[in-house]
């Protein structure tokens, strides 16, 4: 049995900021620490966040709120206390899920840690530069700067082959290796009074096949497609209802492209509780999602987890490993292939109920089996760095971000230092005050006892001086 280990997991989104890699994170954590590791989170600070429901540690680092650009908080990855805390866990492993600020903060403190950086690629980034900065020249240099980065980390790895080949695509030249990411829906359906209290505000006539999509609302993701698609079945006459799980920035455009559709196009916003769209997986006959910007496709391993067959794109990476009319549905990338492929499919209900549990057998996987998988080559990434098997990283920015941790790790210990001497301050005043009290309290003892001497004395000496009167009168009494 592999010995317990302490895991860094670093990534730019977190609860309550949710995107599929936020997910990940949150899921290599529980299952991390389910298995016996300690697993700490490494993430920028959020106004709104509530780290005290997650069973592992949460670290926040300083962060710049640029939510109205891009829907996320931007770290500064620049924090002593962060390096601190990573060093009294005794991090054995950093794995960065995100290329920009995370893995800057994970380069900065490596040597300061001594641990290996391994760092895993979810997203196509030749997307997101290319809707972020306008030039080519501006968006090669991003890229550069991207591919510059995670080639400086121990060890690469990928959701997806297809993945790893839009990984090459922008520069990277290095190897990788494929890990795919797990769902966190259990195998097998819901009942039928689950689905109904899911589904039942909804016109879903029985007998109407009902196709389902999960996911951002952005054109994308392949949603022209399907609504192009339904156009034309809606031409030929198939009934059928569409329903359209999630938000996003194009959410108001999709709805206006929909309207010829009328009432056969659900759009039913963000849903939040896993139970509820489990239902919903259950409730459909087919999920549409003929995406080729998803290097993974989580929501097709959702769906197979509830025996639910998929429609995609062929060649892409949401439809790795899927077989046409075995595990799932192919088609060329546009919308009559789409609108053919739902015709011959929509004569053949029994078909499509055989797909979807063959998808189930064939390409569901948990989050503590894809944890597990991680779990073991993290071993090897570890045995590989104490024997001196990964090269010095010499690239680009090493130095500045090397001389970085020096002095984040300084800073951190001159806070402590400042700290022992703050608390050292604290016990010698507190030892004086209570030498002060104590000498206030002698001398307040000493007084009162001098005093009431005092007084003993002024009374003896009034007997004295009456009894020495009383004895002179008596003298001159005699006299008298």
């Amino acid at each position: 049995m592999q010995e317990p280990h302490s895991i860094c997991l670093l990534n730019d989104s977190f609860p309550p900021l949710i995107d599929g890699v936020a997910n990940t994170v949150v899921n290599y954590a529980q299952e991390l620490t389910k298995l016996g590791d300690r697993a700490i989170v490494v993430t920028p600070e959020h106004p709104d966040a509530d780290d005290s429901r997650f069973p592992f540690p949460v670290a926040r680092y300083p962060s710049v709120d640029t939510r109205r650009l891009f829907g996320y908080l931007a770290g500064y990855p620049f924090s002593p206390e962060t390096l601190r805390q990573l060093k009294e866990q005794k991090v054995d492993l950093l794995h960065s899920h995100c290329p920009v600020m995370s893995t800057i903060l994970a380069r900065s403190i490596r040597d300061v840690v001594d641990a290996p950086l391994v760092f895993t690629y979810h997203t196509k980034f030749d997307v997101d530069v290319a809707k972020l900065l306008r030039g080519r020249l501006l968006q090669e240099s991003a890229l550069y700067v991207l591919a510059s980065n995670i080639s400086a980390c121990d060890e690469v790895w990928v959701v997806s082959r297809g993945a790893g080949e839009n990984l090459r695509s922008i520069g990277y030249q290095g190897d990788y290796h494929v890990m795919e990411n797990g769902v966190d829906m259990p195998r097998g359906r819901v009942s039928e009074e689950a689905i109904t209290a899911a589904t039942t505000d909804y016109d879903l006539p029985e007998g109407v096949p009902v196709f389902l999509f999960v996911g951002r609302m952005m054109w994308y993701k392949g949603l022209r497609i399907i609504l192009d698609a339904l156009k034309l079945l809606q031409a030929g006459g198939q009934d059928f209802r569409m329903v359209f799980i999630g938000s996003g920035a194009d959410a108001a455009e999709v709805q206006e492209y929909a309207k010829p559709l009328g009432g056969k196009c659900i759009f039913t916003g963000a849903i939040s509780q896993r139970e509820t769209l489990r239902a919903w997986y259950c409730r459909a006959d087919l999920f549409l999602f003929p995406s080729s910007y998803d290097t993974n496709g989580l929501v097709v391993r959702e769906a197979a987890a509830c025996d639910l067959a998929a429609v995609l794109i062929d060649g892409s990476c949401a439809a790795e490993g899927v077989t046409d009319g075995v595990d799932g549905f192919l088609i060329d990338e546009n919308a009559g292939s789409m609108a053919a492929k739902l015709q011959e499919i929509c004569k053949q209900p029994e078909c499509m109920a055989q797909v979807g549990c063959q998808a189930g057998d064939r390409l569901y996987l948990s989050w503590g089996d894809a944890v597990k998988r991680a779990r073991e080559r993290y071993g090897i990434v570890m045995e590989n760095y104490r024997m001196g098997r990964y090269d010095d990283h010499h690239r680009p920015m090493d130095g500045v971000l090397n001389a970085q941790g020096s002095m984040m790790d300084a800073l951190a210990k001159l806070r402590d230092l400042g700290d022992g001497l703050a608390e050292r301050y604290r016990e010698g005043w507190d030892e004086h005050r209570e030498g002060i009290q104590e000498r206030r309290n002698e001398f307040r003892e000493e007084f009162q006892e001098r005093l009431e001497e005092h007084r003993e004395g002024r009374r003896a000496f009034r007997t004295e001086l009456k009894q020495k009167g009383e004895a002179l009168w008596q003298k001159l009494d005699r006299y008298l």
